[in-house]
């Protein structure tokens, strides 16, 4: 049931950019939509129609003038894609859910810092995350535009949660291995979360800064790897002060 539960948000996410692609190959071309509209409802009627479509429910309509509008999506398959979209959205809500609730209860054994060369962990920590960070981020960024065009909206949003899911789960698993100590799985799981949230926050906002949403730049990768090191350095400088403050009273 664990497992169930931690891989429901990476199938629903999975599921919902396949359907995102679906309906976005069924919709009129959004390089040309007017000659997608002449392509598939014949060369009798005006070549260059107004096109109106619609994510939810999916639709498409193509509108010649003079009150000659024509369904572009039949009403089986706008029936057919509301329903797929829903079943998916609750997926991901459901995914989410858990995923929330894995930041609460137990906290498992801890991980003790005995025998361990802190020195060696947070130089690790630190360079080898921030290597992994760039790496990934410099993927995303190339999913994050294939995402947006074929997906529009839609796909922007699954991106973004998609995006904050990759990067928190890293953070999360390089925290556990090389983290601060002493440590338990829930703490990892916690700071993971939350500097997978704040790297793709700074990412987003830089973006927005510079004027270029909806697609994220390649230099979006180095910036996630600085931020990443900060937030990392960070959480180690804080993990260290209550040992320096017990050194100090007694």
């Amino acid at each position: 049931m664990a497992a169930l539960k931690r891989w429901t948000l990476a199938a629903g996410l999975l599921l919902g950019l396949v359907w995102a692609g679906i309906v976005s190959a069924s919709m009129p071309s959004w390089w040309d939509a007017g000659h997608s509209c002449f392509e598939k409802l014949g060369p009798l009627v005006d070549p260059d129609p107004t096109v109106h479509t619609s994510w939810f429910p999916p639709s498409a309509t193509c509108d010649f003038g003079g009150g000659d509008v024509r369904d572009y999506l039949s009403t089986a398959q706008t029936t057919i894609f509301s329903i797929t979209g829903v079943l998916v959205l609750a997926l991901i809500a459901a995914g989410i859910a858990f995923q929330i609730q894995s930041l609460k209860g137990d906290p498992g054994p801890i991980t003790s810092a005995e025998g361990k060369d802190l020195t060696r962990r947070h130089r690790n920590h630190l360079l080898y995350g921030a290597l992994d960070v760039l790496v990934v981020v410099a993927i995303l960024t190339a999913l994050n535009a294939a995402a947006i065009i074929f997906g529009e909206v839609v796909g922007g949003v699954l991106f973004a949660i998609t995006a904050v899911t990759v990067l928190a789960a890293l953070a999360g698993v390089l925290d556990r291995q090389t983290g601060p100590l002493p440590t338990t799985a829930l703490a990892s799981r916690r700071r993971g979360a939350a500097t997978g949230a704040i790297i793709f926050g700074v990412i987003f906002a830089a973006t927005a800064l510079t004027g270029q949403l909806p697609f994220f730049r390649l230099w979006a990768a180095p910036l996630a790897a600085i931020t990443y090191a900060a937030i990392t350095h960070r959480q180690w400088a804080k993990a260290e002060t209550p040992k320096a403050d017990e050194q100090v009273s007694t």
